[in-house]
């Protein structure tokens, strides 16, 4: 997709020295792929905040059955 955007050239020049980036396009691809897996990461920790994992079993218990074995 072709996009037109203001950008000012200081945090053009941040981002192509942050990810390395030989091109504006490059850059600023990394940057988009970076932020949406932040976003994700963000999400996915609200999701275990809300909905926290449970354990059915004890450490003695894990402990028993892998004696058992």
């Amino acid at each position: 997709m072709k996009v037109t955007a203001i950008i000012d050239d200081k945090i053009i020049e941040e981002a192509m020295k942050y990810s390395n980036a030989s091109t504006i396009t490059d850059a600023l691809k990394v940057a988009l792929k970076s932020y949406i897996n932040l976003q994700k990461i963000k999400e996915l920790g609200q999701l275990i905040k809300d909905k926290p994992m449970k354990f059915n079993h004890s450490a003695e218990k894990i402990r028993n059955t892998n004696r058992e074995r």
